[in-house]
């Protein structure tokens, strides 16, 4: 598609903010009023209709696309993304350990238990802990007050938080992602721990590393759009 527009702005409207192309609002993929919370998630918004070329590349659209997917998905039905991000919390990749005497355990221990231990002390929970693959259920309780704080967020930190979530395999990094002065890299390397480790003994290969920058990428881009939703 060619580009079509000349002037990008954000004008205020009742619910929030929005991006308009000469003068005409944008809409949602769904069809929908693309209306956000913030002036600085409309801004980010406008960006990349800025920065697009003369011939439009819908991957350029990552901030839009999440923000469609809050209005256009989980807008209408929230308890189906907190059924779906809840179900990682079931089997998160952190409570997944290598054997005790295997050196990676020694890595996972390093990077995953604080991470665990934090959201165990933050929403007074407990994670089970596995040493292997076999699927084992957290507790009732746990799955419980992890669903409380999903349905306590908005629906634009819902969509975030199911971006980031599959790349993490962990809900529990996704949301940590989310608390203020979060050290985002790290926690992306913690869910990567053993995809790195791997590479460590084997060495990188240069599709491997593309996929790593393309997935945090992503993850980045995701606890962005969150932050400037909630500012």
């Amino acid at each position: 598609m060619k580009r079509f527009w000349k002037e990008v702005a954000v004008e205020e409207v009742d619910g929030g903010f929005r991006v308009t192309l000469d003068g005409r609002p944008i809409r949602t993929q769904g069809g929908g009023a693309q209306v956000v919370p913030t002036r600085e998630l409309a801004e980010a918004l406008a960006e990349e209709w800025r920065g697009q070329g003369e011939e439009v590349d819908p991957v350029r659209f990552v901030m839009r696309d999440v923000a469609d997917f809050a209005i256009d998905q989980v807008r209408p039905d929230r308890a189906a993304t907190v059924a779906e991000l809840l179900r990682y919390a079931e089997t998160d990749t952190l409570c997944y350990r290598a054997d005790p005497d295997d050196h990676l355990y020694r890595r996972q221990l390093e990077l995953w238990e604080p991470v665990l231990a934090a959201a165990e002390a933050r929403w007074d929970i407990h994670f089970t802990r596995v040493s292997g693959i076999v699927h084992r259920p957290q507790p009732d309780a746990t799955l419980a007050r992890l669903q409380g704080v999903l349905e306590g967020l908005d629906e634009f930190s819902l969509a975030a938080l199911r971006t980031m979530t599959p790349i993490a395999a962990s809900l529990t990094v996704a949301l940590a992602a989310l608390e203020d002065g979060a050290d985002t890299q790290a926690l992306f390397a913690a869910a990567n721990c053993e995809q790195d480790w791997q590479a460590e003994l084997w060495g990188w290969d240069l599709e491997a590393e593309n996929a790593r920058a393309r997935r945090l990428g992503a993850f980045e881009a995701a606890v962005t759009f969150a932050r400037l939703a909630g500012d």
